[in-house]
This record gives C-alpha cells, structure tokens and sequence, in this order.
C-alpha cells in the first residue's frame, strides 16, 4: 500500500513538468527498491535501502518543491494539482518511513 500510494502521489506530481526529471527519477528509484523489498520479505539489505531511500527522498522534495515551486500568482489547475500532490506525497513520507522502520525492526534490524 505504501509503493501503490507513493507511486500514485508522484506520478500525478509529474504530470505538469513543473518539478524536473530529478524528482521522478529520485522517487522513482526508492520505490523500485521497495518493490525489491516486498519481493524478498527475508531480506534486511533490502528494507534498510528502501527505508534510507525515503529518508533521503524527504530531503530531496523539499529542496524540488522550495526551489522549483511556481511563483506566479495565475496558476493553472493541473500546475496546482501537480504540485499539491507532490506536497501531499512529502506529508505523507514520515508516515512511510515509520510503517517502513516498524517491518525492518520486524526482520530482525536494530
């Protein structure tokens, strides 16, 4: 549910070429490696990567969205859109990130 909602969240937050290939291409990465994750449900590596790709990709949107962020006062629908739901999938990444750390602490991580 976490991948299936944060791939959903970014694909509508690249609808509108607002944010650059980076953020795609960013989020993109973490949650192939997610999927990784779910496939090898023995794996500790696996969950750690997914877990650090997160973390990192808080950081990453913030600085996308703060610079790349329109300054305009006339926005479009779809502009608003697009970076809401970027937005909405940076809100939502400490949630992840602590349902992410609860199954790596569940394989057997300290």
């Amino acid at each position: 549910a976490i991948i299936l909602v944060h791939w959903l969240l970014t694909v509508w937050g690249c609808m509108n070429h607002i944010l650059p290939a980076s953020y795609a291409w960013g989020n993109f990465s973490v949650l192939a490696v997610g999927i990784w994750a779910i496939v090898q449900r023995d794996s500790l590596d696996a969950i750690a990567m997914f877990l650090t790709g997160l973390l990192l990709t808080v950081l990453t949107d913030i600085i996308h969205i703060s610079l790349f962020y329109p300054a305009h006062d006339h926005l479009g629908d779809t502009t608003r859109f697009s970076v809401g739901m970027a937005i909405f999938s940076l809100l939502l990444k400490p949630l992840a990130c602590y349902l992410v750390y609860r199954m790596y602490r569940e394989r057997g991580g300290e």
